[in-house]
């Protein structure tokens, strides 16, 4: 089967894309190796994004927050206890 100009120019596309997200990557890593000479944080590894995953930062959440969020879902569960207790006695 004979291939078409634009599978050809994807074919293209896809190689140059590939090289150039590898050139990036060991640029990263160059980039790096001196801000670890200047004693500066490095930032996420370049295996991390040559696999396609992004590192996310941690998300932290306040006590406040937290106190909440427990309160909310001690309710839901004290209305699911609820309506499951109704339902049985309705039996």
């Amino acid at each position: 089967m004979p291939t078409t100009k634009s599978s050809t120019n994807a074919d293209i596309l896809r190689y140059a894309l590939a090289h150039l997200e590898q050139e990036r990557d060991h640029i990263q890593t160059r980039i790096d190796h001196i801000h670890g000479q200047l004693g500066e944080k490095v930032s996420a590894p370049a295996a991390a994004v040559a696999d396609g995953e992004v590192p996310r930062k941690k998300r932290v959440l306040s006590a406040s927050a937290r106190k909440r969020i427990a309160a909310a879902q001690k309710k839901r569960w004290a209305e699911h206890r609820k309506a499951q207790a109704k339902a049985a006695k309705a039996e």
